[in-house]
C-alpha cells in the first residue's frame, strides 16, 4: 500500500489570516486491489474543498480526463509491444542468418539462392495475402469490426462510455465513409469496396458505448473483400453464409447464392464448377449420340 501526501511546508508558515489561500493537505491510503475506493476518497475531498462538483460540465470534464489518461496508457502499451516485436524480429533475423551461414558451407551457392528466394517470397505472401474472415464474414480491426451478408454490411465502432450522439461523426456517401468522435481523428475514413445505397444506410449509438452502422450494398451478389481501401483483404473463398437465411431470399436469388456456395466448395477441393460440369454433361451426351465420330483429339474450351 502506498501513502500519498500533498503537503506544503511553506504554506503552513503563512499567517492564519491567509488560510483561505492555503493549499489543503490530502492523505489517503492507496490499495491496488481497490483503485475505485481510492478515487472515491479523492472525489469526496475535492467536493468538500472546492466548487468543482457545482459545475454543469463536471461529468464531461471528468470523462475527458479519464479518456486522456486511458489513451496515454494504451499508447505507452502499444509502444512497448512494438519495441518487443522489433527485438524479437532482430533476434529471429540473426538466427536465420547464422543458419544460412551453416548451410552455405554445406550446400552449393545456387541451392542457397533458391532457398533464400523461396523464404522471402513466402514471407511476402504471408504479409500481403488475404486473411481468413471472422464469424460474420468480415474482419476484426484494431479499432472497429465489420461483418457482412450478400445484401448488407454491419460495422461496430467502440466509443468512450457515456458518449452522446451529438458528438458522433458519421458521414456515409455512395462510395465513401467517415466515422469517429468530434475533436478526435476519425476511426474510419476511406473509399468503400463497392457502392452503397445511401438512402438505405443508417447508424445508431448503442448504450452510449458503440456506434452501429448498417450499409446496404448496391451489388447484392458479391462478397466484399474489405470495408475501406487500404485495409487488409479477406479470403472470400472462406466465407460461410448462414444457410438459415437462404429461406428469406427470393427463388432466383436463392438459386444464385446456392450455386455460388457450391462453386466455392468445388474450387477449394480442386473439382469442376457447376458450369464446367454442365459442359461436360453436354459433351458426354453429344458423344453418346454420335459414336461414329472420333473425339480423342478434341479440345473443349
Amino acid at each position: 500500500m502506498a501513502i500519498l501526501s500533498d503537503y506544503d511546508e511553506e504554506e503552513q508558515k503563512k499567517p492564519a489570516s491567509s488560510t483561505s489561500s492555503l493549499k489543503k493537505q490530502f492523505k489517503a491510503a492507496f490499495d491496488p486491489s481497490n483503485p475505485l475506493g481510492f478515487l472515491e476518497q479523492v472525489f469526496d475531498f475535492v467536493a468538500k474543498e472546492s466548487d468543482l462538483f457545482k459545475s454543469d460540465s463536471l461529468v464531461n470534464d471528468v470523462n475527458a480526463v479519464v479518456r486522456m489518461v486511458k489513451d496515454k496508457v494504451q499508447a505507452d502499451e502499444k509502444k512497448r509491444k512494438e519495441v518487443k516485436f522489433d527485438a524479437n524480429g532482430k533476434v529471429e533475423k540473426k538466427i536465420k542468418e547464422e543458419a544460412l551461414q551453416v548451410k552455405k558451407e554445406e550446400a552449393p551457392p545456387q541451392e542457397i539462392k533458391e532457398e533464400v528466394k523461396e523464404s522471402e517470397d513466402k514471407a511476402e505472401e504471408d504479409k500481403k495475402g488475404p486473411r481468413a474472415p471472422n464469424k460474420g464474414n468480415g474482419l476484426d480491426m484494431d479499432k472497429y469490426s465489420w461483418v457482412q451478408s450478400l445484401q448488407e454490411v454491419n460495422i461496430s465502432v467502440p466509443v468512450p462510455p457515456g458518449t452522446k450522439s451529438r458528438f458522433i461523426v458519421c458521414e456515409i456517401k455512395k462510395n465513401h465513409i467517415k466515422v469517429g468522435v468530434k475533436g478526435q481523428p476519425p476511426v474510419i475514413d476511406g473509399e468503400l469496396f463497392q457502392h452503397v445505397k445511401v438512402d438505405d444506410c443508417f447508424w445508431s449509438l448503442e448504450d452510449q458505448k458503440s456506434i452501429s452502422i448498417l450499409l446496404t450494398k448496391q451489388n447484392q451478389m458479391e462478397w466484399w473483400k474489405y470495408l475501406v481501401k487500404g485495409e487488409p483483404e479477406i479470403d472470400t473463398q472462406k466465407v460461410e453464409p448462414e444457410n438459415s437465411k437462404l429461406s428469406d431470399l427470393d427463388p432466383e436469388t436463392r438459386s444464385t447464392v446456392e450455386k455460388m456456395m457450391f462453386d466455392q466448395r468445388q474450387k477449394q477441393m480442386g473439382l469442376p464448377s457447376s458450369d464446367e460440369m454442365q459442359k461436360q454433361d453436354i459433351l458426354k451426351k453429344f458423344m453418346a449420340e454420335h459414336p461414329e465420330m472420333d473425339f480423342s483429339r478434341a479440345k473443349i474450351n
